[in-house]
């Protein structure tokens, strides 16, 4: 739990930092695919190799995929329905047999109904995720940050020594 509040705080101060909108987006939308797919599969390792190789923002993917965690329980009747119906296709069980029979691909589990729901209704709503999140971050630091950052409470936190102290340090100990 104490991983999961650390995570929360950093992309808390992520959210109120100048850190790029694309690399924040990107982290959530990984966490999004991350929190609706099932974790032992291909496709979630890939994600993660993702996150690993390109400038993407880890923590706001682990925060995002803690609470989409919680959604996808709920939406597994869905998923469900989802992958039975794209499973059943007629035209695609040649190739789901071909699939099926080569080194790596079972690993993804895609035979399986939920976990092939999953991948669909996630890969298809990742887009918008993304749009979305990026939408949700501009807003956040036009109306809610600049909101804070101009009441009296924070010019009295600004004006410590403490504060002044602390802003130094963090800008130093980044670079």
């Amino acid at each position: 739990m104490g991983l999961i509040l650390k995570q929360l705080f950093a992309f808390i101060k992520l959210l109120n930092s100048d850190t790029g909108n694309i690399s924040l987006a990107a982290g959530m939308t990984c966490g999004f695919i991350l929190g609706m797919t099932p974790v032992l599969s291909l496709h979630s390792l890939i994600v993660f190799l993702i996150l690993f190789f390109f400038r993407i923002q880890i923590g706001a993917a682990l925060v995002t995929a803690f609470f989409f965690k919680f959604i996808a329980f709920l939406l597994d009747p869905v998923f469900d329905a989802v992958g039975s119906r794209f499973l059943e296709i007629a035209s695609l069980q040649s190739a789901f047999t071909t699939l099926y029979n080569m080194p790596i691909i079972p690993f993804t589990r895609f035979n399986n109904s939920i976990v092939m729901g999953s991948a669909v209704v996630t890969f298809t709503l990742s887009p918008l995720v993304f749009i979305a999140s990026q939408f949700f971050i501009v807003k956040y630091r036009e109306i809610v940050v600049t909101r804070f950052r101009s009441t009296r409470f924070w010019k009295a936190i600004e004006a410590t020594k403490f504060y002044q102290w602390y802003y130094k340090y963090d800008q130093y100990s980044w670079k």
